[in-house]
């Protein structure tokens, strides 16, 4: 049996790092000092993307993106970096850690703003099928650290998602509720054909801000999202619904949980079916960008009960599980 090949008997670079300028087009909310959360999430998915297609020499899929924590606002006229790396491989996945950090040119210093892990699947464009990638071995003390916590999520996910197959959302509700539906175009494409990842991920932050700021009355932002889970692909054309459902508050957070179900628009919309589910928590802000107390939702129908009962045990497993940290504390860097 030959031995496993290397990082550098590869010749693929498990890192990749993209650097531009975040514009004024990168606002999408009037009155906002910072750049959405969908549109940090779509560059990751982007960087994520490419870092996954160098290492594996295929065409590749959003599988997962999780553990996602927006710590500041990235102001338009920043400079961007969003980097990606491979922590560890499976038979055709590739978990990839992400950071996103920024600066104001004329300091040049970065600071982190957002990290996450996303999960990428090597397909056969032809069959849809999966496809072995190259293993990744990691050949560093930081390498190696980046493998274990990036294994020690993968019993979190599972539990999660046993849980999460638990619960129905079509019971009666009068949770504040925000359902947006629109054809996906064909300026949404990725390289196979489908919607990009980071595209939907945009959807789901602007249903998730639209409900959460007409309950509230205010400007919000996410903060943390524990889980997106891609189940299938969405093709030009299709009838999309991003349906956005407030689970529970608690002092300064609302946690949602947001549905993204798309089909043929000739189906009708009770055929329409899941293809992303994501959980993701929003704060409040005051005029100067500090955080405010939640307005408080109290659920009344048994379904909102259970739900909001499903969110706290959601919270309560990732305090459980206490997965390693994928990165370390934050240091300024210097631009080059």
């Amino acid at each position: 049996m030959s031995p496993t090949p290397s990082v550098a008997e590869n010749q693929k670079s498990p890192a990749l790092t993209l650097r531009f300028m975040a514009s004024p087009t990168d606002v999408t909310m009037a009155g906002a000092t910072g750049i959405s959360g969908g549109r940090v999430l779509e560059w990751i998915d982007k960087a994520a993307y490419a870092c996954a297609v160098q290492w594996s020499g295929q065409y590749c899929v959003t599988a997962y993106v999780g553990h996602i924590h927006f710590t500041r606002p990235i102001p338009s006229g920043h400079i961007v970096e969003v980097r990606s790396r491979i922590a560890m491989t499976g038979r055709s996945s590739m978990h990839i850690v992400n950071e996103v950090l920024s600066a104001d040119p004329r300091e040049g210093i970065f600071t982190r703003a957002c990290d996450c892990l996303v999960i990428f699947v090597a397909k056969d464009p032809a069959t849809g099928k999966s496809t072995p990638v190259p293993p990744f071995v990691p050949e560093t003390d930081e390498q190696c650290r980046v493998e274990e916590a990036a294994k020690s999520r993968i019993e979190l996910r599972k539990v999660i998602e046993a849980e999460m197959e638990k619960q129905t959302y079509d019971g009666p509700s009068d949770a504040p509720r925000m359902v947006n539906r629109f054809l996906a175009k064909p300026t949404d494409v990725n390289w196979g054909g489908k919607v990009h990842g980071g595209t939907a991920m945009q959807w789901i932050d602007e249903a998730g801000a639209a409900c959460t700021m007409e309950w509230s009355a205010e400007r919000t932002v996410a903060v943390y999202a524990g889980g997106i889970r891609f189940y299938r692909p969405i093709s030009i054309g299709d009838l999309i619904e991003v349906d956005a459902r407030m689970m529970r508050t608690d002092t300064r957070s609302m946690q949602m949980s947001i549905h993204v179900r798309s089909g043929n628009p000739r189906g009708g919309r009770e055929h329409l079916q899941t293809a992303i589910h994501a959980t993701v928590a929003y704060i409040t802000l005051d005029h100067d960008g500090q955080p405010q107390v939640a307005r408080p939702f109290n659920p009344h129908t048994e379904e909102d009960k259970r739900l909001a009962e499903h969110a706290t045990v959601l919270r309560e497993l990732r305090a459980k599980y206490s997965p390693k940290p994928l990165v370390v504390a934050p240091t300024n860097q210097h631009i080059d």
